[in-house]
């Protein structure tokens, strides 16, 4: 028996925006009958480019209908930019967290609506494009998506990768490919600490801020979301970073202890040592 937190087991028992969203701007599919879990999302844009409604409609176990019904009610009233910031991540904290065997299920989502959002902006194929070597063709998971996952959830072991994407949780054969390229992702992330500074490249200020979103959205936002808090990133000036704690950060009596030894500690570990957090004032 699972251990699902209240707010699966809510979002299962009463998933929000079942259906499909009539005349869709978007229209993601992903998974297949046959491997176990299906997903199909739909949205709907308002005349300001928000998602005025998205429905989605799922075949697979509490998980996934749960993760389905949480990324709708996420990603809701955002703009297309905001809603792909959304990670597999948010989806797990969202409801609380997921069994790490079931984590597949917030990646699918995930998934869907990259693909809703690629139908949108290119008018191609809504069905998910297998991209790259198929390692697992048990459940036809590409090289790109198992890195891409390994990578944005720090996974390390074979028994994760199949948790957070079902890739050797069949006939296992594959198993030797997916220990290969955590080994190789493991030698990139040696080699990039060991790299000495004078051979990195200066950062541009694009680059730069693409890399603070990242790191609050992975590292910081999923963790003060847990405690029904969250911040926004305000600006960037030089290497001065603007934010703003939002929900219960902003009342709570430690912000100031957050802002330097979690939010500014990690941004300086995987941006820049240099950065200098402050927090935006009225």
């Amino acid at each position: 028996m699972w251990d699902y937190t209240g707010k699966v087991l809510d979002h299962f028992k009463n998933p929000r925006n079942v259906g499909v969203v009539e005349n869709p701007d978007g229209i993601g599919e992903v998974g297949s009958l046959a491997c176990g879990d299906a997903l199909k999302l739909t949205f709907k844009l308002d005349a300001e480019g928000r998602i005025a409604d998205v429905k989605f409609k799922t075949f697979g176990c509490a998980s996934a209908i749960a993760s389905s019904s949480a990324l709708t009610e996420m990603v809701k009233g955002k703009t297309l930019d905001e809603a792909a910031r959304v990670t597999n991540q948010d989806i797990a904290d969202f409801l609380g967290g997921l069994p790490e065997q079931k984590m597949h299920c917030s990646v699918m989502g995930r998934e869907a609506l990259e693909a809703a959002i690629a139908h949108y902006r290119t008018g191609k194929s809504e069905k998910k494009i297998l991209a790259g070597k198929v390692v697992c063709t048990c459940f036809g998971v590409t090289e790109e998506e198992i890195e891409r996952v390994a990578r944005d959830n720090r996974l390390t072991t074979v028994e994760q990768v199949t948790h957070y994407t079902k890739a050797g949780g069949g006939c296992g054969q594959c198993q030797p490919d997916i220990e290969e390229i955590l080994e190789k992702l493991a030698r990139e992330r040696a080699a990039e600490r060991s790299r000495p500074a004078e051979e990195t490249k200066p950062l541009t200020n694009i680059r730069k801020i693409q890399l603070i979103q990242e790191t609050l959205d992975r590292e910081i936002r999923p963790l003060l979301k847990k405690d029904g808090g969250d911040l926004e990133l305000i600006d960037v000036i030089g290497d001065r970073v603007v934010i703003a704690f939002r929900g219960m950060c902003a009342q709570c009596q430690v912000a100031e202890f957050t802002m330097k030894d979690v939010v500014e500690a990690k941004l300086r570990e995987f941006v820049s040592e240099t950065l200098v957090v402050e927090e935006e004032r009225p």
